[in-house]
């Protein structure tokens, strides 16, 4: 590892410290009823990459802000993230979330939905702890997003019935679902730094080519992840009926047969025995190597958004997490 990559990384893993002291403290331990507060806790201390936190503090000093005068706003979306996978974890029917019970499963669906509710309202409650910022265009930046993040979700359960889905349109849910609270993080830290209306729309196009590489590169691990930190079963989309990057783009190719072998196991959703011979069909259809690709070229459209900003040490770091982003594994 070269040394300006080691300075990234040691950087990085310090604002994700800051990030990770934070969290449990947001929720005093002897707060009651236990039957809100003890959920609530249980999803603060758990795991993560704080990929989002991280990108608004590392932008936010890329004008010159120091971390800790905005930490209340990185903390502000990783709860919102920590609340949209409680949500998501119930749409989903999903029974593990990084290794650990859903929260759904751990107590019951309508107590999931009340933590989720409460984490929510503890975002913007965080949003207003920032001194100085300006409150009222952060909020309207938020509101947008959460408008545009339920889009993004409502269609992707839309599309688990519809019988055809182009990759134009799945690329039109990611944007909300995925893209839009990453263009949140990098524009609410770009505002929260003095960045002008120039780089401001710069960083909405960073976080969008982001959104759309981090999403694919999702798609494709739920097809090929190898490491015990994915956290989720191989295939775990297939059998939710999900129309993913890689079998969308395999299907706008592919011979009648395979459209139709694809489309009748979606409809009744894929069994487990089934993923291997569908990653195999994939692969043959070229689906895999395509979200290869795609991952790869909305990356370098980050970089080149990244190119436009200020070189100043934290961009640098901003370009590692874009290389590591391209690694991941899990």
């Amino acid at each position: 590892m070269k040394a300006t990559d080691r300075e990234a990384a040691a950087h990085v893993a310090q604002l994700r410290q800051l990030v990770e002291q934070a969290l449990p403290t947001l929720v005093h331990p002897a707060r009651e009823p236990a039957e809100l507060y003890e959920p609530v806790r249980y999803v603060l201390r758990s795991t993560g990459k704080r990929m989002r936190p991280v990108l608004l503090l590392l932008t936010a000093e890329l004008y010159g802000r120091p971390p800790e005068t905005v930490l209340p706003a990185a903390l502000a979306v990783e709860v919102f993230h920590a609340f949209t996978l409680v949500h998501d974890d119930i749409m989903d029917h999903a029974a593990e979330r990084r290794g650990r019970p859903t929260v759904h499963v751990r107590w019951d669906e309508a107590t999931a939905l009340l933590c989720g509710d409460y984490l929510m309202g503890l975002a913007y409650a965080l949003l207003g702890q920032v001194e100085g910022a300006p409150l009222a265009r952060m909020l309207a930046l938020f509101h947008r997003m959460v408008e545009r993040l339920c889009e993004g979700q409502a269609l992707d359960k839309a599309f688990e019935t519809r019988p055809q889905v182009s990759v134009a349109e799945y690329l039109q849910m990611v944007d909300g679902k995925t893209g839009a609270l990453l263009e949140l993080c990098l524009q609410l830290g770009g505002l929260l730094g003095g960045a002008n209306e120039a780089d401001l729309r710069t960083l909405e196009q960073l976080g969008r080519n982001l959104g759309r590489a981090f999403q694919i590169q999702d798609d494709l691990l739920d097809l090929t992840a190898t490491s015990p930190q994915w956290g989720k079963p191989i295939g775990a989309d297939l059998m939710e009926g999900k129309k993913t990057f890689p079998v969308l783009a395999a299907l706008e190719q592919a011979p009648e047969s395979e459209r139709a072998w694809f489309t009748e196991r979606l409809h009744r959703r894929f069994r487990p025995d089934e993923v291997p011979e569908a990653r195999r069909r994939l692969e043959r259809l070229g689906g895999l190597e395509a979200a290869r690709q795609a991952v790869a070229t909305y990356l370098q459209q980050a970089r080149s958004a990244l190119a436009r900003l200020p070189d100043q040490p934290p961009a640098k770091a901003l370009a590692w997490f874009l290389d590591r982003l391209e690694q991941r594994r899990y």
